[in-house]
């Protein structure tokens, strides 16, 4: 698409910061639109001129609703077009950001349930970060469980911003209890890491050893973002449980979305 087209839907802002976790994730921080405005766990699809054309990819955002700067956490694909130009961006290089956010993995789609699971592989981490930044789910939940799955333990980013979190909210005096579990697949788990992929801690029950939480349809409400074979296998295992996915008309126990 051309600039001068994309430039009718989207507003061009500048990248501000790069944070590298490894060789491969990064978090990033562009301004923020004016008038702006998205739901904690909705994604922006941005914009980066390459070759005179704009390519754009969707992004969910990890910052608060109500933060004066946009954030976003995302892996550099071998080859990938988008993020092979944006791994090479400066402070303060231009960057587009759609004037309208998108998605409906929302906590506030739940009108029931005292658990919330948010269940991520990878970048798939992302919306949970902003989600938890609100703290109308601190209040609507008594529990909140989040669960990184990652291949080795260089990926589990963010730990210190949950530690953080948690910190911040029992300060303020917010009820909810937040548990966060990581996850290795290739490499030992080790202390305070569990090993094994997401689904099968979910069958065997390690998730809710983990937690001390039982899982069930009338409590537990459940959100799953990231490696689309996880979120297949992750609908099915609630399915055979009993529960159904979350309706615009209301009742259900699960959202999803793929991320990538």
């Amino acid at each position: 698409m051309s600039v001068d087209v994309y430039s009718e839907k989207a507003s061009c802002e500048r990248l501000l910061s790069v944070h590298r976790w490894t060789d491969k994730l990064l978090t990033f921080r562009t301004t923020r639109p004016a008038g702006y405005r998205f739901t904690a766990g909705q994604f922006a699809r941005l914009g980066l001129e390459i070759d005179g054309e704009i390519v754009s990819r969707a992004y969910s955002i990890t910052s608060a609703e109500s933060e004066d700067e946009l954030e976003y956490y995302a892996i550099v694909v071998p080859d990938g077009k988008f993020t092979t130009r944006l791994d090479r961006l400066q402070p303060g290089d231009a960057v587009w950001v759609e004037k309208l956010s998108y998605g409906f993995m929302t906590a506030d789609r739940f009108t029931d349930g005292r658990q919330l699971w948010m269940l991520a592989t990878g970048t798939g981490l992302g919306p949970y970060l902003s989600i938890l930044q609100q703290e109308d789910v601190w209040r609507k939940f008594d529990d909140l469980v989040v669960v990184h799955g990652v291949r080795n333990r260089a990926e589990l980013a963010y730990a210190d911003r949950f530690a953080a979190l948690a910190a911040r909210a029992q300060a303020q005096g917010l009820p909810a209890r937040l548990h966060y579990l990581k996850s290795v697949t290739r490499e030992p788990g080790g202390e305070g890491v569990l090993e094994g992929r997401i689904t099968a801690l979910l069958r065997d029950g390690g998730l809710e050893q983990a937690t001390g939480l039982a899982i069930d349809a009338a409590q537990s409400r459940f959100m799953a973002c990231g490696n689309p074979e996880m979120v297949t296998e992750v609908r099915e295992i609630f399915r055979e449980r009993g529960m159904t996915p979350l309706r615009r008309t209301g009742g259900g126990q699960f959202v999803t979305e793929d991320y990538w």
